[in-house]
């Protein structure tokens, strides 16, 4: 995630769920008015117009929306890759929760019975092609 970092920390500023819900709005389509992000996803979370725009507002201001005036109206567009935000979001889980290292976290998910067979596979694939 390449948003504003703070002068005290080499990790860029957090996106809140609500924000998320934002971003995935966008990296799925875009750019987008308000209003249109608005349509994707104020109806499944009980939003208004105005909390879209309070939303968009503080991700422009964390540097992970770019806006374009149209009119009388912004467009906005992601200024961060998906890929770029789950891998920071991935990374700060792993640090947070197991100690840096993945392979507690596969031994935790393993033991909750999280990972489907299709997972298992799809593991042992990477770790296959990661060896090679």
């Amino acid at each position: 995630m390449e948003c504003r970092v703070s002068e005290t920390s080499e990790q860029p500023e957090r996106i809140s769920d609500a924000e998320h819900a934002v971003m995935e709005a966008l990296w799925r389509r875009s750019p987008l008015t308000a209003q249109e992000v608005c349509d994707e996803v104020c109806g499944p979370r009980g939003w208004s117009l105005a909390t879209v725009k309070t939303l968009l507002s503080r991700l422009v201001v964390k540097q992970a929306l770019a806006t374009e005036p149209d009119g009388k109206r912004f467009l906005y567009s992601p200024r961060i890759a998906r890929s770029d935000y789950v891998g920071t979001e991935s990374r700060r889980l792993v640090d947070r929760l197991f100690g840096g290292r993945a392979a507690p976290l596969f031994a935790h998910l393993a033991r909750a019975e999280a990972l489907t067979q299709d997972d298992i596979a799809e593991i042992e694939a990477l770790l296959k092609e990661l060896k090679s």
